[in-house]
């Protein structure tokens, strides 16, 4: 078997037989769109929703049995969405890349309290993959012992608590200053592990964005506590603090208005016209 990297070594002719869900032209405006400095995830959404509008009609036209998609390009939530509804797909077989933003969290703790990450555990976000994502105390322990018991504490001030939320809704914007670009290390890791638990390895057990359809929350992709395994994914109802919940119903309207401007222009339907396109969607 040989590998080719469909960037450097392919020319025009011989992409389609690498690549059969986008062309030389997409991958460059794709490209031409990349998250840049200065720039937010939901900067790119002109631009890219139009790119998933393309990418789910390709799914479904030459790979309609895939049997997972990991949607990365921002803004996740909303491509990821536009995917699923073009691709024909069942919810459970579309994820978009969340969990980045729980690992940045276990690291901002592990590096505040001079501890190893594995010391920290069930550090979560949940809601959008920007920076209005929900950053939750009460799941996470450090140390065995609840984050909750320590803010507010000498060892964690509430203050050093607000900066530890800031730089993880903020990390990538923080990565594209330092770097010029998006980080691609990372994702290109995680998305591998979501797509290895998919075909029947490890679950994988950090927060994915999914489509939701319950609990209050409806016709959105978002980051929730889910488990993907070769079944898909699933997700499980959010129990947090009254102000963690009340910071989850923020992201989840930012994400309803990003919706609505999606809609607005066009790439997506109206909602009620959505199960005539994915019978999948209720």
């Amino acid at each position: 078997m040989k590998r080719y990297h469909c960037n450097m070594e392919t020319s025009r002719d011989f992409f389609s037989t690498l690549c059969t869900t986008h062309t030389p032209d997409d991958k460059k405006a794709t490209i031409r769109a990349a998250r840049k400095a200065g720039m937010t995830r939901e900067d790119l959404l002109k631009g890219n929703a139009a790119i998933a509008e393309e990418f789910g009609k390709n799914v479904k036209a030459y790979c309609p049995d895939v049997k997972h998609v990991v949607v990365i390009f921002n803004p996740a939530d909303i491509t990821g969405l536009i995917t699923l509804l073009y691709s024909g797909l069942k919810p459970s077989q579309v994820t978009t890349l969340a969990a980045l933003d729980s690992t940045r969290l276990r690291s901002e703790l592990s590096k505040h309290f001079g501890i190893a990450p594995d010391k920290i555990e069930n550090c979560r976000t949940y809601g959008g993959h920007g920076e209005q994502m929900a950053v939750y105390a009460s799941t996470a322990k450090v140390d065995g012992k609840p984050l909750l018991d320590i803010i507010g504490t000498p060892a964690l001030t509430k203050e050093q608590w607000v900066e530890i939320q800031t730089k993880v809704t903020k990390g990538g914007a923080n990565i594209i200053a330092l770097r010029g670009r998006s980080s691609f290390q990372s994702p290109a890791y995680v998305s591998i592990e979501m797509i290895a638990a998919a075909m029947g390895g490890k679950p994988f057990r950090w927060p994915a964005g999914t489509y939701v359809h319950s609990h209050g929350f409806d016709h959105i992709m978002m980051a929730m506590e889910t488990e993907i395994t070769k079944d898909g994914v699933h997700y499980k109802e959010l129990n947090g603090t009254p102000e963690e919940e009340a910071k989850l119903k923020e992201s989840y309207a930012h994400l309803c208005k990003l919706r609505d401007e999606v809609i607005e222009m066009g790439v997506l339907p109206a909602i009620k016209d959505w199960h005539s396109i994915n019978p999948n969607i209720d």
